[in-house]
């Protein structure tokens, strides 16, 4: 019984790492952070970072659902995952990915805005996603694509996960111009830029170092 509660209790001996239950939650709860983010985001017309903004422009254009190309858009990066980052890092990831769109799709039938101020909505979404992604990068997961890929480059070279995300960022949100006005864009803009930087500021992996 003992050796049980360490594994799957909300404590451990060994203080550096999580156990199943903590990661469950952590991830689930991340999930739903980053979902309601997102989902902000939809209901203003923005734009959001990394593979999440690409399958917001490719929604935006086809008005197919967001969150089919969210996993469909992620699925080359789970090869980097599995071979950079191992199985474990590339499960959680999946699972995190596959919550995240599911929320997403979800939270509209069950809370609804009827006034929105794009920019406002910029600087709270990105909160709430810089809040997602730190807790899923906390217990050793990602929302997928380029955050696969700032996660592996921190470690490797030591990065900031950050500022890699802040580079492609900029990359998806010129081509959002297709899609949406320059002002929703520039909010877009905004967005992941309070993102990036809250991530750059709290995510280090000197300062936690839990797996």
């Amino acid at each position: 019984m003992g050796e049980e509660k360490r594994r799957f209790g909300f404590w451990n001996t060994a203080a550096t790492r999580h156990t199943p239950l903590e990661d469950a939650q952590g991830i689930f709860a991340s999930s739903m952070i980053a979902a309601l983010g997102l989902s902000l985001m939809g209901s203003a017309g923005l734009v959001a970072s990394g593979t999440a903004g690409i399958a917001f422009v490719l929604h935006y254009l086809t008005g197919v659902s967001f969150g089919l190309f969210y996993t469909v858009v992620n699925l080359p990066f789970y090869l980097l995952s599995l071979r950079r980052l191992g199985r474990a890092f590339t499960v959680k990831t999946f699972i995190a990915v596959g919550l995240t769109s599911l929320i997403t799709e979800a939270l509209p039938h069950f809370i609804a805005i009827d006034a929105i101020r794009p920019l406002w909505t910029a600087v709270l979404a990105g909160i709430l996603l810089g809040f997602g992604l730190l807790g899923l990068y906390r217990h050793r997961a990602s929302l997928g694509g380029v955050g696969i890929l700032a996660v592996y480059l921190q470690d490797r070279f030591g990065w900031r996960a950050g500022l890699v995300q802040l580079a492609f960022d900029l990359v998806v949100l010129v081509g959002a111009f297709a899609v949406a006005s320059p002002f929703i864009v520039l909010c877009s803009v905004a967005g992941a830029v309070v993102l990036n930087l809250f991530l750059t500021i709290n995510h280090r992996s000197d300062r936690y170092i839990a797996m």
